[in-house]
This record gives structure tokens, C-alpha cells and sequence, in this order.
């Protein structure tokens, strides 16, 4: 619809849901969302929705830390940058 097509001309959708070899395909997206997408931003940017859990995989003892080089990734980007 109209949201969606906004969403995609704004650039907002920041994350999709794809195979190991980043190909995105029906496949990959276990709830059926539309265009595949796994998050996206607000108008400023500086808000994140997203369907997966990544917190839930951030952490060995919570068995497993495939989520934390997003959480690190973003750490990153909002660390200020020596002049």
C-alpha cells in the first residue's frame, strides 16, 4: 500500500530478511512480511522497529551470540568520531 511504498522511497527500510548469502527470498522470511522487511526507521532515523530479537541471541549464556554484531554495529555508528 501507500505506507509501504512511502517506506521504500524514503529509504527507511534498513533491514530485510534474507539466506546465508544474502539473497532475499520467500524462504528466508519466516513471517511473510511484506518486501521481506525486518526493520525499519522512523522519519528521522533515530528510531528502530524491528520483527527479530536480536537481544535474544546477544549473549553466550543465553545461548548464542549471533545478534551481538548488530547491537556492536550500532554502538558504532553512534560513538562520536575524533576530529
Amino acid at each position: 500500500g501507500e505506507t509501504l511504498a512511502r517506506l521504500e522511497a524514503e529509504g527507511r527500510v534498513v533491514f530485510r530478511y534474507c539466506d546465508a548469502d544474502g539473497q532475499v527470498t520467500a524462504e528466508a522470511n519466516p513471517n511473510g512480511s511484506a518486501n521481506n522487511i525486518a526493520g525499519i526507521v522512523n522519519e528521522r532515523g533515530n528510531v528502530l522497529g524491528m520483527m527479530p530479537h536480536p537481544e535474544r541471541a546477544s549473549e553466550a549464556l543465553l545461548g548464542g551470540e549471533g545478534g551481538l554484531p548488530i547491537w556492536r554495529s550500532i554502538i558504532e555508528a553512534s560513538a562520536p568520531t575524533a576530529a
